[in-house]
């Protein structure tokens, strides 16, 4: 059950959120997440409140206003060489989809199975 947050500067169009969500979804599905577990929301903020570096750590290019930060939160238990699949895959996505991968940022997120209610307040794995 990945739970994905979308940070991005404003003004961003449907397309480009969508396309950014589509990769990130399709990536997911490509590491074994089931097609349906599909939970995104998109935080479009004002420059004054998203800030960032243009080069940290060591980016071979600028990122620009449209940078954007991915944050998937998600159970513990995916090994390192998931993730590095899981990005591979994303960026791949993202560079057909127009974006340049420098201005890209992921953050993986790990919690516990029994830290998930998906509705009606039921921890199904407990």
């Amino acid at each position: 059950m990945p739970f994905i947050t979308l940070t991005v500067r404003k003004p961003k169009s449907s397309e480009f959120k969508s396309a950014v969500l589509d990769a990130i979804h399709s990536a997911l599905v490509t590491s074994g997440v089931p097609d349906t577990d599909k939970f995104q929301r998109v935080l479009e903020l004002d420059a004054d409140d998203f800030r960032y570096d243009s080069h940290y750590p060591d980016l071979s290019s600028a990122r620009t206003d449209d940078f954007v930060l991915i944050e998937i939160l998600w159970s513990a238990g995916r090994s390192v060489k998931v993730k590095k699949k899981l990005l591979e895959d994303l960026m791949q996505k993202l560079t057909l989809a127009g974006l340049d991968s420098e201005n890209v940022m992921v953050c993986f997120k790990e919690t516990t199975w029994e830290n998930w209610s998906f509705g009606g307040g039921r921890l199904i794995h407990t």
